[in-house]
């Protein structure tokens, strides 16, 4: 009778270990970030809501991936990603891009990555969107994200020479 009810026990205990893997592999999953991407500093505000459900499903022909962090879209595996709620950047010389009312300045890439980096001008909370080297419409991956950002309110703009 002893050993029936030890195997009984060592079987719960089996059991409930892998129940408890099991949530944790669940839980993971859940929170990935999908390519990598960690949400942002204010991801999580009432504007990057906002600007989340308007992150468009294909992004450079690449559809978007499924992640649960807060104000982060990403698409074709990284190769396209935003993160809403970075900080806003600060007046600079930097090369900035109008595009259908939403400005956009040029960051350099960290070192060794093969990748474009833009953020918002003048919307707080701040998007920036990373654009694989490899994707060569810029202009259009811009487009699409300008019309998610628009949810923010604009209260500067960038300049140009013309304005100076």
């Amino acid at each position: 009778m002893k050993g029936v009810v030890r195997d009984r026990r060592v079987r719960g205990a089996v059991v409930l270990g892998l129940l408890l893997v099991g949530c944790v592999l669940v839980w993971r999953t859940a929170n990935s970030t999908g390519g990598g991407v960690e949400a942002a500093a204010h991801g999580g505000t009432a504007q990057c809501a906002r600007v989340v459900r308007g992150y468009a499903d294909s992004l450079a022909g690449q559809r978007r991936d499924d992640n649960s962090q807060p104000g982060v879209g990403v698409w074709g595996g990284g190769t396209v990603t935003a993160r809403c709620g970075v900080e806003p950047p600060a007046p600079t010389t930097d090369a900035c891009v109008s595009v259908d009312g939403v400005d956009w300045v040029w960051r350099p890439a960290k070192s060794g990555e093969d990748r474009r980096v833009l953020v918002t001008y003048g919307r707080d909370p701040a998007v920036e969107v990373a654009i694989s080297d490899r994707v060569g419409a810029t202009d259009d991956v811009l487009v699409e994200m300008s019309r998610a950002v628009r949810a923010i309110p604009r209260h500067a703009r960038c300049i140009g020479d013309d304005d100076v």
